[in-house]
């Protein structure tokens, strides 16, 4: 048997990761035929099948399964001897991969990732829009940015972006047809725009007053949702109220379109923060991310 390359092996641990034949074949610059192509000959090389596919579904086989548990330690090692020759660098260079959720690269990621380039034109930046949490080495990720909240216990997170603010707005029309809401529990009487998480979960409004008091609403209403960002437009349209970022709205509210609601109840928490796993080698490209957020942050103090 002739022993299969670097090349081919990468391949492999790139399919075995996304089990899906067309995201692979963006990642590696192929196409799908191409990747499939030379999927087979790696498996007529080996004398084994590592894929079951189907139409619908790619899956390990046995032997595939074992072949990435040996493989993705191994090819992380090399990945970080290769990124301890680039931090010798003046400056570094290669690709840094970051997933976030949508409205976390809109509000906080697109804003530093612009600047971040400029002063670091050898990084390749690759962001992933994505509200589902993913499950970031095994997708060959190399951070994060999501709410503080939701971050796993073996997470090393720094803050990326000031406090943030969720608030209840409507359009001045919804309030002509339907009383402003006094307390959280007044939602339940009213139409409200929903928002499904990636799960399947509806998420359930949250409220807080005081520092103390927390109450939570499951809204009911004629629209769901499962792009936070389409939600202003739908409340623009009178659909309903929304439950949104405030500054994902603030012209909104400053020019009137907008009204907010149940002000004493939204307080400011901890916003997005920058993430990565605690027991991983950090790369030259997010050691130098890393500083340049809290550069940013110390310069925003």
């Amino acid at each position: 048997m002739k022993s299969p390359s670097t090349a081919d092996l990468s391949l492999f641990l790139c399919i075995a990761r996304h089990l899906n034949f067309s995201r692979a074949a963006v990642e590696l610059g192929l196409t799908p035929s191409a990747l499939s192509h030379a999927l087979r000959t790696l498996e007529t090389r080996l004398g084994v099948r590592l894929f079951n596919r189907t139409t619908r579904s790619v899956a390990l086989t046995e032997a595939g399964e074992r072949l990435y548990q040996r493989l993705q330690p191994a090819f992380r090692d090399i990945a970080d001897a290769l990124e301890d020759l680039d931090s010798m660098r003046d400056s570094p260079s290669g690709k840094l991969r970051i997933t976030a959720g949508r409205a976390a690269v809109e509000l906080a990621l697109l804003p530093l990732a612009s600047r971040f380039l400029a002063a670091y034109p050898d990084v390749r930046l690759e962001i992933a829009s994505d509200d589902a949490l993913v499950d970031m080495v095994g997708a060959g990720f190399d951070a994060g940015v999501r709410l503080g909240e939701r971050l796993q216990a073996d997470m090393v997170s720094l803050p990326i972006g000031p406090y943030l603010r969720s608030v209840v707005v409507g359009a001045p029309a919804f309030f002509e047809r339907h009383p402003r809401p006094r307390q959280p529990h007044d939602l339940r009487t009213l139409p409200c725009i929903g928002h499904r998480f990636p799960s399947g979960a509806l998420y359930r409004w949250e409220f807080e007053r005081g520092g103390m008091r927390l109450e939570v609403v499951d809204v009911q209403g004629p629209l769901v949702l499962g792009d936070v960002s389409l939600m202003p437009d739908a409340a623009l349209e009178g659909v309903g109220l929304a439950y949104v970022f405030e500054d994902m709205v603030r012209e909104h509210l400053a020019s009137g379109r907008l009204v907010q609601v149940l002000e004493d109840w939204t307080p400011y928490y901890p916003g997005l923060h920058l993430y990565y796993p605690s027991r991983r080698h950090v790369p030259a490209t997010l050691k130098a991310f890393i500083e340049f957020v809290r550069s940013q942050r110390d310069a925003d103090l």
